[in-house]
């Protein structure tokens, strides 16, 4: 998930850098949706992996 947030923004840049304005903005804002999702997800798995841990 990590990855497609990257290649999002660097989607994001190069349409920012040819001039299409519409375009970069919807990829600059799906890359950092997935990266909120990466991030949540990340620590909902670290929380179970701690409690999982300490439960056996």
């Amino acid at each position: 998930m990590l990855y497609y947030a990257v290649v999002f923004f660097v989607v994001a840049l190069i349409a920012a850098l040819l001039g299409f304005g519409g375009i970069a903005a919807s990829a600059a804002g799906i890359a950092k949706i997935l990266f909120f999702v990466f991030l949540l997800a990340f620590v909902i798995s670290g929380i179970l992996g701690l409690a999982r841990r300490r439960k056996a």
